[in-house]
């Protein structure tokens, strides 16, 4: 019997993976006495580490006793819910982590019910128990009735429990006993999570992730199921279509701690890489190569929302960023779609211009923050959601939305969702906070935490995640307020801008340069202005041309790419470069943009 334990680490928004993995690794010893590897240690890139969030699954191996423990690190977002389901597969068992405080969330029953369906062994931890008004026995009940709503089967549900603090490196039975480390939860891995189901007969593994390396190209990763691979074996691999591609693997590896040891075997039950094989996607399977037998493939979710992504034709494109052309475009989104599986690319009638199809805005915004940093400019539309015709009648996706807020401020909370045709399910006081439950359409999601949060005075805290396709729940009411447009291209010059700052608040610094059509501001009423920021101050002999110099203007409002895309209305676009996001109209003449509007009142 093999000593390998396969065990993915599933758990809502903060409620402390990473953490979690982090003293694993230490107390498999990953590193030397004098290594002080610091804290998210496997939160490995930027945007990851900026935004303190997981964005990609990852694997890594602890050695404990005898036994070689897989341990993988999946995204607690549900924007990223397809990371999840595509790493699960190489799992036997989930380490379910659940905060203390406060209790299952919406991304706890979405990641739950996938681990469940695919019948793997959970061990529950309830973490952060050394919070304030922290309630641990009655989070594990609430577990237990979820387990028990998503139909876990009786071997599911007796599932042991380990009640501790991540952060503090404490895990025992019983959350009034303090410990001194985690290896309980180590040796638990050891006694509950079944070791890998290996049947005899021929090699089959199913590919889960990819990885790319500059020298030796593209690598598969996955778990062999049954049989054994050899470098410089001769396979085949299966597509998802069914259709067989002959092939033969250069190298293999395992991974060991953070690294990927080169092996000439590796047996069934193993997490492997695979180097050689040419052509593959996520889902397929690597198989033998007189007889071939696919596995079944991965199913991931459908997208619940679009954006179009053009080439930026603004008058300041080609300044800052390297990659500019609709080649560049296209083959930089065919590239994300070989290893993110929620994302779907569609062309459109013009050849510039490509709708993206992800799980939502924060979904897509990583994209185009990665893509920002690689040196391309693009522009994006305004977030649309997926209207899909069920039986005739046209439907659009539901969100279930948690939020929390402090009690005096929950009225407002509801008001604001209400208003975007939410309908509340549950109201339940924590303390001196709120839990708020709602059924909300996907388009009401749009721009509502940034108003939660000023609401809120920041201390609202906000989840959701896909739940169902229900009839249309009719018009919601975005943003009323209409945008201040730049009359001319030049100089933002502060004369100008402290003339007009009665007119609304303004997104651009002063002396920045500016381009006809570009969106520099939020008009106070409704309607669209057009101001002429660029206009100096002329002089007369009357007064010395220094003694109005000392303009004292507002700080402008400076947009995250998030926001930016919430906040854009239909006729607009975000123009994303290395260095900047503006915001635009898209068409950038007055003229054309009445004929246009003149258009829309004759149709």
């Amino acid at each position: 019997m093999q000593k390998i334990r396969n065990i993915a680490i599933i758990a809502h928004v903060d409620h402390g993976k990473t953490t979690l993995v982090d003293k694993l690794l230490l107390a498999g010893k990953l590193f030397k006495d004098h290594e002080k590897p610091g804290e998210l240690i496997m939160d490995s890139n930027d945007l990851e580490k900026e935004r303190g969030i997981t964005i990609l699954a990852k694997n890594v191996a602890v050695r404990y006793k005898d036994y070689k423990i897989n341990i993988i690190d999946t995204p607690g977002h549900s924007d990223f819910g397809g990371e999840v389901e595509r790493v699960l597969n190489m799992a036997e068992g989930v380490i379910l982590l659940v905060d203390a405080f406060e209790g299952p969330m919406p991304q706890t029953r979405f990641v739950l019910s996938k681990a469940l369906a695919l019948g793997l062994k959970p061990i529950v931890v309830v973490n952060k128990v050394d919070k304030e008004n922290c309630t641990p026995d009655e989070v594990h009940e609430q577990v237990f009735d979820l387990m028990y709503s998503l139909d876990a089967n009786e071997q599911q549900l007796d599932f042991p429990v380990i009640f501790g603090s991540a952060k503090q490196n404490w895990m025992s039975h019983d959350w009034r006993n303090k410990t001194e480390d985690i290896l309980i939860l180590l040796d638990d891995i050891i006694k509950y999570i079944p070791a890998p189901n290996v049947s005899e007969g021929t090699p089959q593994l199913l590919v889960t992730s990819l990885d790319y390396s500059t020298y030796i190209g593209r690598i598969a990763i996955g778990k062999l199921t049954r049989g054994k691979l050899k470098a410089g074996q001769n396979v085949s691999l299966v597509k998802r279509d069914g259709t067989v591609v002959k092939c033969k693997i250069k190298e293999l590896y395992l991974f060991e701690g953070f690294d990927k040891i080169k092996t000439d075997e590796v047996l069934a039950g193993e997490i492997c890489a695979i180097v050689g094989v040419e052509g593959f996607e996520i889902g397929d399977t690597i198989a033998d190569y007189e007889n071939p037998e696919g596995l079944q493939s991965i199913d991931i979710e459908e997208p619940t929302m679009s954006m179009l992504f053009t080439i930026n034709d603004s008058p300041f494109f080609g300044k800052e960023g390297k990659f500019v052309t609709s080649r560049h475009l296209k083959e930089r989104l065919e590239k994300e779609l070989e290893k993110n599986l929620a994302l779907r690319v569609e062309p459109t009638t013009s050849a510039d211009s490509f709708n993206v199809f992800g799980r939502g805005v924060l979904h897509l915004s990583v994209l185009i923050e990665t893509m920002r940093r690689e040196g391309f400019e693009l522009q994006i539309g305004q977030p649309q959601v997926i209207i899909k015709l069920i039986d005739g009648v046209k439907c659009e996706p539901i969100e279930e939305l948690t939020i929390d807020v402090p009690e005096e401020a929950a009225g407002k909370a509801i008001e604001l969702v209400t208003q975007r045709r939410g309908e509340m399910k549950q109201m339940e006081p924590k303390s001196d906070r709120m839990l708020l439950r709602f059924d909300i359409p996907s388009r009401g999601i749009i721009g509502l935490r940034s108003q939660l949060l000023t609401a809120t005075a920041g201390e609202a805290v906000m989840a959701h995640r896909f739940s169902e396709y229900q009839p249309y729940k009719g018009e919601i009411v975005t943003r009323i307020n209409g945008s201040l447009i730049c009359m001319e291209s030049g100089n933002a010059i502060p004369y100008s801008l402290n003339n007009l700052k009665d007119r609304g608040k303004f997104f651009i610094e002063a002396n920045s340069d500016v381009y006809e059509g570009q969106v520099i501001g939020e008009n106070n009423r409704q309607g669209d202005l057009i101001v002429n920021i660029t206009k100096t101050k002329k002089l007369t002999n009357m007064r010395a041309s220094g003694s109005d110099d000392k303009v004292k203007l507002p700080p402008p409002i400076i947009f995250t790419l998030e926001e930016a895309l919430e906040y854009i209305q239909s006729d607009e676009y975000v123009e994303v470069t290395p260095k900047s996001i503006r915001l635009r109209k898209v068409l950038l003449k007055e003229h054309e943009r009445k004929r246009a509007g003149k258009a829309i009142e004759v149709a």
